[in-house]
């Protein structure tokens, strides 16, 4: 019995270039699983319409079969009765800009597999592209303060550092680093700028992505409780990294009461975030944290408002997990690989495009891995080909208490025939 699987083409922008499948993929599937592949033409895509020509691919604009695999969110008009759907819907925190989508795949029966609920017996993710919007995300944020410093009239080897679109690709980004790196260690940077600090929030794939680009420069890590002490005795020849964990950013309301991770997960509301304590240290935030509107911010409006002056620290924000008004509350808008920063000024809370004027710089690209678009769809689909002909060869006509997915996947199933399962059931109060 032969199957068939289908892959939507990205047209979010004209930088996602991303695939859910590469064609080496797409030729194991049909000579392994006997699994045909019909992939929509485009013009864009890393991997061209002929290399999935070759890989065996049919290359059709109507997608004739049962699941679809995509990237990111689907327009309305391409969903299809009882169709099965595989992709990153961002609807598990009832956002709001895709609430019609889920109403509209409810209305028609269609199963949804979201990728970012897939993930093993421990909750931890097991297909993501997180790393590489840890990449380009540090690579973008190192850009902007270099940048920044310089129109300050501020040179050091950080302003040579270039966007994540204009490296060839991350080899070359490597050897850009390693080079900048030897200048460091040489020259230093900058007095006027030393201590040079970035901070990370958060500690998982986002941040090891960042974490690992900025690591190729010289780097010394210090503790969150010891950042105080980077000043008595800084060099100008190393930066400074600070990686923050929740036990680093919030407090329990309640005096004498110890800071408990679990409890902390499930009382959010019982803590209050301490972030703003490390501000004043910093250079460089790096936002890498899951944030919901139940957890405490790491950076209000209010905050910046009172305290920011011409001799505020903190100069750039690498806000990778990009929640509109969320942990950054002054992250407002989304921007693009081309243009990937904007200026808040905190006294009139205008937003200036690019990194001159007067606050702090954000960086809050919405698909920072379409920035490197060949690695981290390769990657990708390693992660996803072992669950793809489970997906595929599923019965989705039965109840869903005996739906034959592994687990991992079943636990992603956010609509099955057009209803939300149990787990995800608390999206109805944002319908």
């Amino acid at each position: 019995m032969s199957f068939s699987l289908g892959i939507r083409r990205e047209d979010k922008n004209k930088w996602e270039r991303r695939v859910p499948i590469t064609p080496k993929h797409i030729t194991e599937l049909k000579n392994k699983h006997n699994i045909e592949t019909i992939i929509q033409p485009s013009k864009i895509r890393i991997f061209t319409d002929d290399d999935y020509k070759k890989a065996g691919a049919q290359v059709k604009e109507r997608i004739s079969a049962p699941v679809i695999f995509a990237v990111k969110e689907i327009p309305l008009d391409f969903f299809e009765p009882g169709k099965t759907y595989v992709f990153f819907s961002h609807t598990i925190k009832g956002q709001k800009y895709n609430m019609p989508m889920l109403k509209k795949m409810m209305e028609l029966g269609c199963n949804l597999i979201d990728y970012e609920k897939v993930s093993d017996e421990k909750g931890r993710r097991l297909i993501f592209f997180g790393k590489y919007a840890g990449y380009a995300g540090m690579i973008d944020t190192l850009w902007a303060y270099g940048q920044r410093m310089k129109w300050k009239g501020i040179k050091s080897p950080i302003s040579e550092i270039k966007r994540t679109i204009d490296y060839r690709n991350l080899d070359d980004t490597r050897d850009h680093f390693n080079r900048i790196a030897e200048k460091i260690k040489k020259e230093g940077i900058s007095e006027s700028i030393s201590p040079l600090v970035v901070g990370f929030a958060g500690y998982g794939n986002v941040s090891m992505g960042a974490q690992e680009i900025l690591d190729i420069l010289p780097v010394k890590e210090i503790a969150p409780k010891k950042i105080n002490t980077i000043e008595k005795n800084p060099s100008n020849k190393v930066i400074y990294k600070v990686v923050f964990k929740e036990e680093d950013i919030v407090e329990p309301i309640k005096e004498n009461k110890k800071f408990d991770l679990q409890d902390y997960y499930n009382n959010p509301h019982l803590y209050q975030s301490i972030f703003h304590s490390y501000l004043e240290h910093l250079s460089i935030l790096m936002n890498c944290i899951y944030w919901s509107n139940k957890y405490p911010r790491l950076i209000t409006e209010e905050f910046v408002k009172k305290n920011y002056s011409n001799q505020f620290k903190l100069q750039v924000i690498g806000d990778i997990s990009i929640d509109i008004n969320g942990a950054i509350e002054f992250t407002k808008i989304a921007t693009t690989p081309d243009n990937p920063v904007f200026v808040y000024n905190p006294f009139n809370e205008d937003i200036i495009d690019g990194y001159k004027g007067d606050g702090i710089a954000v960086i809050a690209v919405d698909n920072l891995p379409c920035e490197l678009p060949k690695e981290s769809s390769i990657e990708f689909s390693n992660s996803l080909m072992s669950f793809i002909p489970s997906i595929v060869r599923a019965d989705f006509s039965v109840d869903f208490e005996k739906l034959n997915l592994p687990s991992e996947i079943k636990k992603a199933v956010i609509l099955y025939q057009g209803i939300l399962t149990p787990d995800y059931s608390y999206i109805n109060k944002y319908l």
